[in-house]
């Protein structure tokens, strides 16, 4: 999810939060009120740099994890640069992406992986 969607869709991180913390992970960041903010990077340009946060980056089994949302959006390009380069951060670290979903976004998210060529399963939730 990308910082313009994530006013709508805030309820929807919170809830991931929860699973998360329901399956054993620890040391949650998240954008969200109550937690700390992950860690931003700098993407530049030719012409101006913008900023990439993962949307909650955990730890389980003593491994990072970075999760991203994966909703409909205005602008799918530049989701799928911050999934690519999220992708590309973690397998340098030897960390793990994964990405979350809902109802009526399934088909959206798994588009979008396989235009990026991204063999992941995305965690569904209702």
């Amino acid at each position: 999810m990308i910082t313009t969607d994530k006013k709508e869709n805030l309820e929807f991180l919170k809830e991931s939060i929860s699973y998360l913390e329901n399956k054993g992970y620890s040391n949650i960041k998240a954008d969200v009120e109550g937690y700390e903010k992950p860690k931003s990077y700098i993407k530049k340009g030719k012409d101006s740099e913008s900023s990439i946060t993962p949307n909650i980056v955990a730890e389980k089994a003593g491994r990072k994890h970075y999760f991203e949302i994966g909703l409909k959006s205005e602008e799918p390009t530049l989701l799928k640069s911050k999934w690519r380069f999220l992708d590309v951060l973690t397998r340098m670290r030897d960390d793990r992406f994964k990405i979350i979903t809902r109802r009526g976004h399934y088909k959206f998210t798994q588009d979008m992986l396989d235009d990026l060529n991204l063999d992941k399963e995305p965690i569904k939730l209702t």
